[in-house]
């Protein structure tokens, strides 16, 4: 009976020394406000979308629904905070492209998309748009890719980071045209754009989310668009392949990401209001009217898009050899 007693004590213990959200129900889920980890920097298409489904989920969940945003390292830092958080529902990843190729790109990574997150959602996807400053000569790309060969080395392209989807689409760029441009990293969208916009780079690949309010002002040219079909949005601009360059399709995408073990209840609490965010009519007038395409798939469905994303870039990063550490 005293080993029992004793057993029972030491369990009591344990059990108070729990962290709350360890011993919260799954049925009581949320009871708290969530938090939605970006890894760039505010005003940037990714944070954007966060933005969006924040206020949705939000009303979904009977919770606030809080944006964080912790740019550097290519998202790296956000990605990291977020596989290393309790795996409680309430710390979760905003994640974009960029998340798939690291492992490629960074040696010492203390994470793995694949095996470090519980897919949620793909919340949307949408194609990069080639644009340059307005002082820019080039009107088109053959004339762009003229301009560089007539001086290598100088003329820049801009990217949301070393590593990221703009700054691989950039590379490919290079290495399918035979052109010597440098690379200018920022921590997110917002820099590179207003860089873009006072001419201090070149050029920048820039997720339509991005670009399409720029372009309709007329604040920087668009010269292609690396996708499979024109964007309605931008019927005048031709696509890479008619720009004369084949097979050139980047897309810049968000996904929602939860920490490796939350529990299937979770995720699942967690799709239903992302799912219900996703269709709201707002959210796909504003998204849909820059260009993206609104998904809100189930996580399994996402699961599989992240294992595709994943051997595709592994597929082309070994075409052309890039590591940044």
């Amino acid at each position: 009976m005293q080993k029992i007693f004793a057993a029972f004590t030491i369990a009591a213990c344990l059990g108070a020394g729990m962290p709350a959200s360890a011993q919260e129900p799954v049925t009581s889920y949320p009871s708290k406000p969530v938090r939605l980890i970006v890894g760039y920097q505010a005003g940037g298409p990714t944070d954007l979308t966060a933005r969006l489904l924040a206020t949705k989920l939000g009303q979904a969940l009977g919770q606030p629904v809080i944006v964080e945003n912790k740019p550097g390292a290519g998202s790296n830092i956000a990605s990291e905070f977020v596989a290393n958080a309790a795996p409680d529902g309430y710390t979760l990843l905003v994640a974009a492209a960029p998340i798939t190729m690291a492992g490629f790109m960074y040696k010492n990574l203390k994470w793995n998309v694949q095996d470090s997150f519980e897919p949620v959602s793909l919340l949307m996807s949408a194609p990069a748009v080639l644009a340059v400053a307005d002082n820019v000569p080039a009107r088109t790309l053959p004339e762009l890719v003229a301009l560089a060969k007539k001086q290598p080395g100088t003329l820049s392209f801009g990217s949301t980071g070393n590593g990221g989807t703009q700054h691989l689409a950039g590379e490919m760029l290079k290495s399918r045209t035979g052109i010597d441009i440098i690379h200018v990293p920022y921590k997110g969208a917002a820099g590179a754009m207003q860089d873009l916009l006072a001419g201090q780079v070149t050029m920048a690949f820039m997720t339509s989310v991005s670009a399409l309010p720029l372009l309709k002002e007329n604040k920087v040219r668009p010269l292609a668009v690396a996708a499979e079909k024109r964007l309605a949005q931008l019927p005048q601009v031709p696509t890479l392949a008619e720009a004369g360059v084949p097979g050139f399709v980047v897309d810049s995408w968000n996904g929602l990401l939860a920490p490796k073990g939350t529990p299937p209840a979770i995720i699942a609490r967690l799709h239903a209001g992302v799912a219900k965010a996703m269709a709201a009519p707002d959210v796909r007038e504003k998204l849909e009217a820059q260009g993206a395409v609104v998904v809100g798939n189930k996580p399994a469905e996402f699961k599989t898009y992240i294992r595709d994303e994943v051997s595709h870039w592994d597929k082309l990063l070994k075409t052309m050899h890039i590591k940044l550490d």
